[in-house]
């Protein structure tokens, strides 16, 4: 049985949103630089959530709210579903700690680029894992590894672009091709799906409708608000200013007493 994309809408407004939440992690990232302690904890969290859960996660299930097998209606488990989004953020977190607590070097990008990307891939997987249909589901070896070694590449690209890229239009440019890293990946996962009917009868589950839209409404919600503290936020470089003004006024004080 062959499954198919219901046209290019669902492609394209999971990359849109793909690139909206790769942009605001870029952009929280930003921020985390320029700062320490429980700030830069609350921007990386910004960023996982941007990152993971927008801009993979949400790309993720709208990519499946498109998806179908002819002749056959597919639900989703919900529990699955969840955990496949918290894998998505964890995973992100991960990789931008890494990334920061020990710079930009080459062994930190590598190490967290591939805890992240076989974190990403995992929750590709699990998410796909989260269909309810009277079908079986079986892969094509070769093209999953594709899969994983694309989100292994896109997610070392990610980090070295939250630790290395300013400016507006640098992000943009960033966001763009991470977009498109992170699409692909999906679809060549996608690719790889080998659909078999089977005997058994339809499983209980959620329709994409009744599942997904409040989920992935949610966390639209949230990045909507993840955009206004950015926006609102002081920008990295007025950030390290303010910083040496600290270190500046912290001196002369020591001197004076």
């Amino acid at each position: 049985m062959d499954g198919h994309i219901n046209g290019p809408s669902t492609p394209l407004l999971a990359y849109a949103m793909s690139c909206v939440g790769s942009a605001l992690g870029l952009s929280a990232m930003s921020r985390a630089r320029a700062t320490a302690g429980a700030v830069r904890w609350r921007w990386l969290s910004l960023g996982a959530v941007s990152i993971g859960g927008t801009g993979i996660w949400v790309m993720h299930f709208i990519a499946m709210l498109g998806y179908g097998v002819t002749g056959i209606q597919i639900t989703y488990d919900l529990t699955t579903t969840i955990i496949s989004m918290l894998i998505a953020i964890i995973v992100v977190g991960i990789g931008l700690v890494i990334a920061v607590s020990r710079g930009a070097t080459l062994p930190a990008l590598a190490t967290g680029g591939f805890v992240t990307g076989i974190g990403v891939a995992s929750m590709h997987y699990f998410g796909i894992s989260a269909m309810r249909m009277p079908a079986s589901v079986h892969y094509r070896p070769l093209i999953v590894i594709a899969s994983v070694v694309i989100a292994v590449v896109a997610a070392t690209a990610a980090l070295w672009a939250t630790m290395n890229i300013r400016g507006i239009f640098a992000t943009i440019g960033a966001a763009l091709l991470m977009g498109v890293a992170v699409t692909g990946m999906h679809y060549t996962g996608i690719a790889a799906m080998l659909i078999y009917a089977a005997p058994a009868p339809a499983v209980s589950g959620m329709t994409a409708s009744a599942l997904l839209e409040p989920l992935i409404g949610g966390i639209s919600l949230t990045t909507v608000v993840i955009l206004f503290v950015v926006g609102l936020a002081a920008t990295e470089k007025d950030l390290l200013e303010q910083a040496e003004i600290r270190a500046d006024l912290q001196k002369l004080a020591e001197r004076n007493g």
